[in-house]
Protein backbone atom coordinates (compact mmCIF):
# COMPACT_ATOMS: atom_id res chain seq x y z
CA UNK A 1 0.00 0.00 0.00
CA UNK A 2 1.34 3.42 -0.96
CA UNK A 3 2.19 5.78 1.92
CA UNK A 4 0.17 8.74 3.19
CA UNK A 5 2.31 11.87 3.48
CA UNK A 6 1.86 15.47 4.51
CA UNK A 7 3.05 18.83 3.17
CA UNK A 8 1.86 22.37 3.68
CA UNK A 9 1.80 22.87 -0.09
CA UNK A 10 1.58 20.36 -2.92
CA UNK A 11 2.62 21.62 -6.36
CA UNK A 12 1.31 19.45 -9.19
CA UNK A 13 3.48 19.57 -12.30
CA UNK A 14 7.21 19.71 -12.95
CA UNK A 15 7.68 22.23 -15.75
CA UNK A 16 8.59 25.90 -15.77
CA UNK A 17 5.50 27.07 -13.85
CA UNK A 18 5.88 24.49 -11.10
CA UNK A 19 9.57 25.32 -10.69
CA UNK A 20 8.89 29.05 -10.52
CA UNK A 21 6.33 28.48 -7.75
CA UNK A 22 8.74 26.15 -5.94
CA UNK A 23 11.42 28.85 -6.10
CA UNK A 24 9.26 31.35 -4.21
CA UNK A 25 7.93 28.75 -1.76
CA UNK A 26 11.51 27.72 -0.99
CA UNK A 27 12.56 31.34 -0.59
CA UNK A 28 9.69 31.86 1.86
CA UNK A 29 10.71 28.77 3.88
CA UNK A 30 7.33 27.17 3.18
CA UNK A 31 7.03 23.38 3.41
CA UNK A 32 6.22 22.08 -0.09
CA UNK A 33 6.51 19.11 -2.42
CA UNK A 34 6.47 19.03 -6.24
CA UNK A 35 4.80 16.06 -7.94
CA UNK A 36 5.96 15.63 -11.54
CA UNK A 37 4.54 12.91 -13.77
CA UNK A 38 7.59 12.96 -16.05
CA UNK A 39 10.57 10.63 -15.43
CA UNK A 40 13.07 13.45 -16.01
CA UNK A 41 13.27 17.24 -15.56
CA UNK A 42 12.21 19.52 -18.40
CA UNK A 43 8.43 19.48 -18.31
CA UNK A 44 6.59 19.66 -21.63
CA UNK A 45 9.75 20.85 -23.40
CA UNK A 46 10.78 17.19 -23.56
CA UNK A 47 7.88 16.55 -25.93
CA UNK A 48 8.27 19.38 -28.45
CA UNK A 49 9.66 18.94 -31.95
CA UNK A 50 13.43 18.58 -32.13
CA UNK A 51 14.23 21.79 -34.02
CA UNK A 52 12.06 24.10 -31.89
CA UNK A 53 13.68 27.37 -30.86
CA UNK A 54 12.49 30.07 -28.52
CA UNK A 55 11.80 33.44 -30.09
CA UNK A 56 13.43 35.36 -27.24
CA UNK A 57 17.14 35.55 -26.33
CA UNK A 58 18.24 33.53 -23.30
CA UNK A 59 18.22 36.48 -20.89
CA UNK A 60 14.56 37.06 -21.79
CA UNK A 61 13.63 33.41 -21.29
CA UNK A 62 14.65 32.93 -17.69
CA UNK A 63 12.97 31.77 -14.51
CA UNK A 64 13.28 33.73 -11.24
CA UNK A 65 16.65 33.77 -9.53
CA UNK A 66 18.92 32.55 -12.30
CA UNK A 67 19.34 33.79 -15.86
CA UNK A 68 19.34 31.19 -18.60
CA UNK A 69 22.93 30.83 -19.87
CA UNK A 70 23.42 31.89 -23.51
CA UNK A 71 23.02 29.25 -26.20
CA UNK A 72 25.38 28.93 -29.14
CA UNK A 73 22.80 30.83 -31.23
CA UNK A 74 20.73 33.90 -30.37
CA UNK A 75 17.50 31.99 -29.83
CA UNK A 76 17.83 29.00 -27.45
CA UNK A 77 17.05 25.53 -28.74
CA UNK A 78 14.64 23.06 -27.20
CA UNK A 79 17.53 21.02 -25.80
CA UNK A 80 19.08 24.13 -24.27
CA UNK A 81 15.81 24.91 -22.48
CA UNK A 82 15.54 21.35 -21.13
CA UNK A 83 19.12 21.52 -19.86
CA UNK A 84 18.43 24.89 -18.21
CA UNK A 85 15.32 23.58 -16.44
CA UNK A 86 17.19 20.51 -15.20
CA UNK A 87 20.09 22.63 -13.92
CA UNK A 88 17.67 25.14 -12.38
CA UNK A 89 16.03 22.30 -10.46
CA UNK A 90 19.39 21.01 -9.23
CA UNK A 91 20.63 24.50 -8.37
CA UNK A 92 17.82 25.08 -5.89
CA UNK A 93 17.45 21.44 -4.80
CA UNK A 94 13.67 21.51 -5.11
CA UNK A 95 11.70 18.76 -3.39
CA UNK A 96 10.56 16.95 -6.55
CA UNK A 97 9.04 13.47 -6.63
CA UNK A 98 8.98 11.76 -10.02
CA UNK A 99 7.46 10.09 -11.79
CA UNK A 100 4.40 10.88 -9.68
CA UNK A 101 1.23 11.14 -11.71
CA UNK A 102 -1.65 12.82 -9.87
CA UNK A 103 -5.02 11.22 -10.51
CA UNK A 104 -7.22 13.41 -8.30
CA UNK A 105 -7.45 16.17 -5.73
CA UNK A 106 -10.22 15.83 -3.15
CA UNK A 107 -11.47 17.82 -0.19
CA UNK A 108 -11.06 16.69 3.38
CA UNK A 109 -11.59 18.38 6.73
CA UNK A 110 -7.84 18.58 7.22
CA UNK A 111 -6.97 19.94 3.78
CA UNK A 112 -6.81 18.67 0.23
CA UNK A 113 -6.01 15.04 -0.53
CA UNK A 114 -3.76 14.59 -3.54
CA UNK A 115 -3.80 11.05 -4.92
CA UNK A 116 -0.67 10.18 -6.88
CA UNK A 117 1.17 7.14 -8.18
CA UNK A 118 3.69 7.68 -5.38
CA UNK A 119 1.13 7.91 -2.61
CA UNK A 120 -1.47 10.15 -1.06
CA UNK A 121 -0.49 13.62 0.06
CA UNK A 122 -2.48 15.68 2.55
CA UNK A 123 -1.83 19.35 1.82
CA UNK A 124 -3.11 22.57 3.32
CA UNK A 125 -2.83 24.20 -0.11
CA UNK A 126 -2.44 22.89 -3.67
CA UNK A 127 -0.93 24.60 -6.70
CA UNK A 128 -1.96 23.10 -10.04
CA UNK A 129 0.73 23.79 -12.65
CA UNK A 130 0.13 20.99 -15.14
CA UNK A 131 0.08 23.17 -18.23
CA UNK A 132 -1.58 22.12 -21.47
CA UNK A 133 0.65 19.58 -23.21
CA UNK A 134 -1.53 16.59 -22.29
CA UNK A 135 -4.62 18.21 -23.85
CA UNK A 136 -3.88 18.93 -27.53
CA UNK A 137 -6.81 20.46 -29.36
CA UNK A 138 -7.90 19.27 -32.81
CA UNK A 139 -10.95 20.96 -34.38
CA UNK A 140 -13.63 18.93 -36.14
CA UNK A 141 -13.92 19.02 -39.93
CA UNK A 142 -16.57 17.36 -42.12
CA UNK A 143 -15.47 13.92 -43.26
CA UNK A 144 -12.57 13.79 -40.83
CA UNK A 145 -13.35 10.23 -39.71
CA UNK A 146 -13.23 9.05 -43.33
CA UNK A 147 -9.69 10.32 -43.92
CA UNK A 148 -7.26 7.40 -44.12
CA UNK A 149 -4.06 9.40 -44.10
CA UNK A 150 -1.95 10.11 -41.03
CA UNK A 151 -3.00 12.79 -38.56
CA UNK A 152 -0.83 14.10 -35.75
CA UNK A 153 -0.84 17.12 -33.48
CA UNK A 154 2.19 19.37 -33.06
CA UNK A 155 2.46 17.81 -29.56
CA UNK A 156 3.48 14.55 -31.27
CA UNK A 157 5.53 15.94 -34.16
CA UNK A 158 9.28 15.45 -33.78
CA UNK A 159 10.94 15.93 -37.18
CA UNK A 160 10.36 15.65 -40.92
CA UNK A 161 12.37 12.47 -41.47
CA UNK A 162 9.39 10.36 -42.54
CA UNK A 163 7.69 13.04 -44.65
CA UNK A 164 9.95 12.91 -47.70
CA UNK A 165 8.01 13.70 -50.89
CA UNK A 166 4.60 13.38 -49.20
CA UNK A 167 1.62 15.72 -49.51
CA UNK A 168 1.33 17.42 -46.11
CA UNK A 169 -1.16 19.88 -44.66
CA UNK A 170 0.06 22.04 -41.78
CA UNK A 171 -3.01 23.50 -40.09
CA UNK A 172 -2.76 26.43 -37.69
CA UNK A 173 -1.53 29.99 -37.91
CA UNK A 174 0.64 30.49 -34.82
CA UNK A 175 4.37 30.21 -34.26
CA UNK A 176 4.22 26.41 -34.10
CA UNK A 177 2.52 26.30 -37.49
CA UNK A 178 5.10 28.66 -38.99
CA UNK A 179 8.12 26.82 -37.60
CA UNK A 180 6.84 23.34 -38.51
CA UNK A 181 5.83 24.52 -42.00
CA UNK A 182 9.30 25.96 -42.44
CA UNK A 183 10.85 22.60 -41.60
CA UNK A 184 8.59 20.18 -43.47
CA UNK A 185 8.40 22.33 -46.60
CA UNK A 186 12.08 21.53 -47.20
CA UNK A 187 11.33 17.85 -47.83
CA UNK A 188 7.71 17.55 -48.98
CA UNK A 189 4.82 19.19 -50.79
CA UNK A 190 3.51 21.26 -47.87
CA UNK A 191 0.36 23.41 -47.76
CA UNK A 192 -0.17 25.78 -44.84
CA UNK A 193 -3.84 26.18 -43.87
CA UNK A 194 -4.91 29.04 -41.58
CA UNK A 195 -8.27 30.60 -40.71
CA UNK A 196 -6.97 33.98 -41.82
CA UNK A 197 -3.73 35.48 -43.05
CA UNK A 198 -1.14 35.24 -40.24
CA UNK A 199 0.45 38.36 -38.82
CA UNK A 200 4.18 38.22 -39.50
CA UNK A 201 6.11 40.56 -37.25
CA UNK A 202 8.98 42.72 -38.51
CA UNK A 203 12.32 40.94 -38.58
CA UNK A 204 13.68 42.98 -35.68
CA UNK A 205 10.76 42.13 -33.37
CA UNK A 206 11.30 39.10 -31.14
CA UNK A 207 9.87 37.77 -27.90
CA UNK A 208 11.66 40.40 -25.85
CA UNK A 209 9.84 43.20 -27.67
CA UNK A 210 6.55 41.30 -27.53
CA UNK A 211 6.88 40.82 -23.78
CA UNK A 212 7.53 44.53 -23.31
CA UNK A 213 4.45 45.34 -25.40
CA UNK A 214 2.34 42.84 -23.49
CA UNK A 215 3.54 44.33 -20.20
CA UNK A 216 2.56 47.81 -21.34
CA UNK A 217 -0.87 46.53 -22.35
CA UNK A 218 -1.35 44.75 -19.04
CA UNK A 219 -0.43 47.86 -17.07
CA UNK A 220 -2.72 50.05 -19.16
CA UNK A 221 -5.61 47.63 -18.79
CA UNK A 222 -5.15 47.38 -15.03
CA UNK A 223 -5.10 51.18 -14.77
CA UNK A 224 -8.06 51.73 -17.10
CA UNK A 225 -5.96 53.39 -19.82
CA UNK A 226 -6.17 52.83 -23.61
CA UNK A 227 -3.95 50.19 -25.21
CA UNK A 228 -0.57 51.90 -25.71
CA UNK A 229 1.16 49.18 -27.73
CA UNK A 230 1.39 48.87 -31.51
CA UNK A 231 -0.04 45.88 -33.36
CA UNK A 232 1.68 42.63 -32.50
CA UNK A 233 1.22 40.29 -29.57
CA UNK A 234 2.64 37.15 -28.02
CA UNK A 235 0.72 34.92 -30.46
CA UNK A 236 1.90 36.61 -33.65
CA UNK A 237 4.62 35.04 -35.77
CA UNK A 238 8.20 35.87 -34.94
CA UNK A 239 10.67 35.71 -37.80
CA UNK A 240 13.14 33.27 -36.30
CA UNK A 241 15.89 32.09 -38.70
CA UNK A 242 14.01 29.01 -39.93
CA UNK A 243 10.92 31.09 -40.76
CA UNK A 244 13.06 33.69 -42.56
CA UNK A 245 14.63 30.89 -44.57
CA UNK A 246 11.18 29.61 -45.56
CA UNK A 247 10.23 33.12 -46.63
CA UNK A 248 13.35 33.34 -48.79
CA UNK A 249 12.34 30.07 -50.50
CA UNK A 250 8.86 31.41 -51.16
CA UNK A 251 7.32 28.74 -48.90
CA UNK A 252 5.79 31.09 -46.32
CA UNK A 253 2.29 31.50 -47.71
CA UNK A 254 -1.08 30.27 -46.48
CA UNK A 255 -4.47 29.26 -47.84
CA UNK A 256 -7.87 29.40 -46.18
CA UNK A 257 -9.48 26.22 -44.84
CA UNK A 258 -10.77 23.40 -47.02
CA UNK A 259 -14.43 22.36 -46.97
CA UNK A 260 -14.13 18.69 -46.05
CA UNK A 261 -11.96 15.63 -45.82
CA UNK A 262 -12.23 12.70 -48.17
CA UNK A 263 -10.60 9.29 -47.90
CA UNK A 264 -7.29 10.37 -49.45
CA UNK A 265 -7.37 14.15 -49.41
CA UNK A 266 -9.40 17.33 -49.00
CA UNK A 267 -11.92 19.30 -51.03
CA UNK A 268 -11.58 23.08 -51.19
CA UNK A 269 -14.42 25.64 -51.27
CA UNK A 270 -14.17 25.92 -55.07
CA UNK A 271 -14.74 22.16 -55.40
CA UNK A 272 -11.16 21.28 -56.31
CA UNK A 273 -9.48 18.25 -54.71
CA UNK A 274 -5.97 17.88 -53.26
CA UNK A 275 -4.41 14.55 -52.30
CA UNK A 276 -3.13 14.50 -48.72
CA UNK A 277 -0.91 11.94 -47.00
CA UNK A 278 -0.34 13.64 -43.65
CA UNK A 279 -2.08 16.34 -41.59
CA UNK A 280 -0.15 18.14 -38.84
CA UNK A 281 -2.50 20.00 -36.50
CA UNK A 282 -0.86 23.10 -35.02
CA UNK A 283 -4.11 24.13 -33.40
CA UNK A 284 -3.13 24.66 -29.80
CA UNK A 285 -3.98 23.06 -26.49
CA UNK A 286 -6.48 23.14 -23.66
CA UNK A 287 -5.63 23.22 -19.93
CA UNK A 288 -4.88 19.79 -18.43
CA UNK A 289 -7.25 19.94 -15.45
CA UNK A 290 -8.78 16.46 -15.22
CA UNK A 291 -7.12 15.87 -11.85
CA UNK A 292 -9.37 18.61 -10.40
CA UNK A 293 -12.66 16.97 -11.44
CA UNK A 294 -13.53 15.79 -7.92
CA UNK A 295 -13.39 19.37 -6.62
CA UNK A 296 -16.12 20.43 -9.06
CA UNK A 297 -14.45 23.78 -9.69
CA UNK A 298 -14.73 23.82 -13.48
CA UNK A 299 -16.90 26.36 -15.26
CA UNK A 300 -18.99 25.57 -18.35
CA UNK A 301 -16.02 26.52 -20.58
CA UNK A 302 -13.83 23.91 -18.91
CA UNK A 303 -11.67 26.46 -17.10
CA UNK A 304 -11.54 27.24 -13.39
CA UNK A 305 -12.78 30.65 -12.26
CA UNK A 306 -9.94 32.42 -10.48
CA UNK A 307 -9.21 35.62 -8.64
CA UNK A 308 -5.70 36.12 -9.92
CA UNK A 309 -4.36 32.57 -9.57
CA UNK A 310 -6.59 31.51 -6.67
CA UNK A 311 -9.64 29.38 -7.43
CA UNK A 312 -12.88 31.08 -6.49
CA UNK A 313 -14.69 27.85 -5.61
CA UNK A 314 -11.87 26.35 -3.57
CA UNK A 315 -9.77 28.77 -1.54
CA UNK A 316 -7.05 26.16 -0.92
CA UNK A 317 -6.34 25.82 -4.66
CA UNK A 318 -4.17 27.98 -6.93
CA UNK A 319 -3.56 27.58 -10.69
CA UNK A 320 -0.40 28.85 -12.35
CA UNK A 321 0.87 28.92 -15.92
CA UNK A 322 -2.18 28.12 -18.02
CA UNK A 323 -2.50 31.44 -19.82
CA UNK A 324 -3.89 34.91 -19.36
CA UNK A 325 -6.76 33.72 -17.14
CA UNK A 326 -4.21 32.64 -14.52
CA UNK A 327 -1.88 35.60 -14.86
CA UNK A 328 -0.40 37.93 -17.44
CA UNK A 329 1.92 35.99 -19.82
CA UNK A 330 1.97 33.16 -17.26
CA UNK A 331 2.47 30.46 -19.90
CA UNK A 332 5.90 31.89 -20.81
CA UNK A 333 9.25 31.30 -19.13
CA UNK A 334 9.79 34.91 -18.16
CA UNK A 335 6.14 35.77 -17.67
CA UNK A 336 5.36 33.13 -15.04
CA UNK A 337 7.53 34.87 -12.42
CA UNK A 338 4.89 37.45 -11.45
CA UNK A 339 2.15 34.84 -11.05
CA UNK A 340 4.42 32.47 -9.14
CA UNK A 341 5.55 35.17 -6.71
CA UNK A 342 2.01 36.39 -6.05
CA UNK A 343 0.83 32.82 -5.56
CA UNK A 344 3.57 32.04 -3.03
CA UNK A 345 2.82 35.27 -1.14
CA UNK A 346 -0.89 34.46 -0.99
CA UNK A 347 -0.17 30.94 0.21
CA UNK A 348 2.14 32.28 2.93
CA UNK A 349 -0.66 34.56 4.15
CA UNK A 350 -3.17 31.71 3.97
CA UNK A 351 -0.95 29.37 6.01
CA UNK A 352 -0.32 32.13 8.55
CA UNK A 353 -4.06 32.59 8.95
CA UNK A 354 -4.51 28.85 9.52
CA UNK A 355 -1.83 28.84 12.21
CA UNK A 356 -3.33 31.85 13.94
CA UNK A 357 -6.73 30.17 13.89
CA UNK A 358 -5.30 26.99 15.39
CA UNK A 359 -3.53 28.92 18.14
CA UNK A 360 -6.61 30.84 19.20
Amino acid sequence: MLPSLKADVCVIGGGQSALAVAYFLRRGSIDYVVLDDQPMPGGAWQHTWNSLRLFSPAQWSSLPGWLMPPDTEEYPSRDHVIQYLAEYERRYQFHVHRPARVSSVRRSDAGLLVESSQGRWLAKAVVSATGTWRKPYIPEYPGQSLFQGRQLHSANYRNSNDLQCKNVLVIGGGNSGAQILAEVSQVCNATWVTLEEPLFLPDEVDGRVLFERATARWKARSEGRPDPAPIGGLGDIVMVPSVKEARARGALHTVRPFSRFERDGVVWPDGSFSPVDVVIWCTGFRPALDHLDALEVHESNGLVATDGTRAKREQRLWLVGYGEWTGFASATLIGVMRSARETANQIAQFLSTIREGSAS
